[in-house]
């Protein structure tokens, strides 16, 4: 696609009503909420529930526009359905014994716990670089239990590894996250330019070497976990059809990346939903073939006892603050920011976008962030008659590294962190920042050095 023009975009320079009570209130309540969740993380879903009805109050009274209406509409029901339906797959998987049977495999042909811990952590980023990070998170982690308790070590770093991981690959194709869809989108820019493009290096390479610099982080981070793994493989696999269920929802996201977008009507709606409905039915699938197999109702029950309805609330209500911080004009702010500060220096503007995208992915869900950024990133650049596609790629390490830096910055993390209390594990901040930090800084330093020598000089 061409890209616009700055003039032609009409970017929003906050107007005066925007620079008023309604910020200032946003900014309280986004930043209340956040502190509260950091600081409470056993209630953080009813924290973030709480906060949703406080924007949609506000929107009510009129401090701000945002109806009921439209805060419904800001959840994302593929997000949640797709979330959902995996949970119930893993749940099978889990219960057909084959993430243990994995975990002694993987535990055979690695020398210590610091190996075992590095490479299930790469295993989750292949994944994630085709499969949305939340499914891979749901997918590994049952692995990343099963090794734990064979070694007799915390899941707990374990299962933020996997997690971590997973959120850096999704900017490597296509298809691994939202964000990098909303760039294929808008730059025009299809599966396999995500590896090269017009003669170079696509972001796949930045990602990939920010993966090698994040291992070593690993390695260090582990250093001193050299207990030799030996065990045996010994576990008999109950059921193999939960285990093609998860390889049938990784391949069905891959393939539902490349459906052409309708352009209205039912069709449309469905497109949009298209992730969610294929784990969903893929879930109802394997629940009617496990009651069936077991002729009676004991895998439902065990799914309904097992379900982490905790994390989909807190996404849901996470989903509607976003939504509310956004219609009072933060986004716009921020992306005025960027406009007021760049000037006319490209390798200013690039280390902006990267490294303020980080800050900002950490507590700003990156989704409405990129879209608002793209087209406001697309005019700096037209004005600066240069090419757009470092600062994209700048735009998308940033925006979908910058969630590591805190437990709640990412789906991915959410979604492991309930798998940890799901399973009797507290996780507190200081936990997931020891290794969040550290992996998320080695990882957007060699990503940044990367992209700008191919793209930017």
């Amino acid at each position: 696609m061409e890209l616009t023009p700055l003039t032609e975009l009409n970017i929003i320079v906050i107007h005066e009503e925007k620079g008023g009570v309604n910020l200032i209130a946003a900014l309280i309540v986004f930043a209340t909420t956040y502190i509260l969740m950091l600081a409470l993380p056993k209630i953080r879903h009813f924290i973030a529930l709480g906060s949703a009805a406080c924007f949609v109050l506000m929107g009510v009274i009129g401090i701000f526009d945002y109806t009921p209406l439209e805060a419904l509409s800001e959840i994302d029901f593929n997000v949640l359905l797709m979330i959902g339906g995996t949970m119930g797959i893993v749940i099978l998987f889990i219960e057909s014994r084959f993430p243990i049977r994995m975990a002694e495999i993987l535990i055979t042909h690695v020398p210590n716990v610091k190996w075992a811990v590095a490479v299930l952590s790469l295993f989750a980023g292949v994944i994630s670089a085709f499969v949305d990070n939340v499914a891979t998170v749901l997918m590994v982690a049952p692995v990343g239990l099963a090794i734990s308790r064979k070694l007799k070590i915390s899941p707990i770093p374990v299962i933020i590894s996997i997690a971590v991981s997973s959120n850096l690959q999704g900017a490597a194709t296509l298809v691994g996250d939202t964000t990098s869809i909303l760039l294929g989108g808008y730059a025009d820019m299809n599966f396999f330019e995500f590896f090269w493009m017009k003669g170079k290096p696509g972001i796949f390479w930045g990602v990939e070497l920010g993966a090698l610099a994040s291992l070593l982080v690993l390695l260090f981070i582990f250093r001193k976990d050299n207990t030799p793994t030996s065990t045996k493989v010994e576990t008999e696999v109950n059921d193999y059809v939960p285990a093609f269920l998860l390889i049938a929802v990784i391949l069905g996201l891959i393939c539902a990346s490349f459906i052409p977008e309708p352009q209205s009507g039912f069709a449309l709606t469905l497109y949009q939903m298209r992730s969610g409905l294929i784990c969903l039915v893929l879930c109802i699938a394997g629940m009617i073939y496990s009651c069936c197999r077991q002729h009676s109702s004991n895998p439902l029950k065990l799914a309904a006892k097992e379900f982490d309805t905790d994390t989909l609330l807190l996404l849901a209500g996470l989903f509607v603050v976003i939504g509310g911080v956004k219609n009072a004009g933060v986004i716009d702010a921020i992306a005025d920011l960027f406009y007021r500060l760049a000037g006319n220096n490209p390798f200013l503007l690039y280390t902006l976008v990267v490294f303020a995208s980080v800050v900002l992915s950490a507590f700003i869900d990156n989704i409405p962030y990129v879209a608002t950024m793209l087209p406001v990133i697309a005019g700096i650049a037209s004005r600066m008659n240069v090419e757009p596609y470092v600062f994209f790629f700048g735009l998308l390490t940033g925006a979908t590294l910058g969630g590591n830096l805190t437990p709640i910055g990412a789906s991915a993390n959410i979604a492991a962190i309930g798998i940890l209390r799901k399973n009797g594990e507290d996780v507190t901040t200081s936990d997931f920042l020891r290794i969040g930090v550290p992996f998320t800084l080695a990882a957007v330093v060699t990503g940044y050095a990367f992209i700008w020598l191919v793209w930017g000089i």
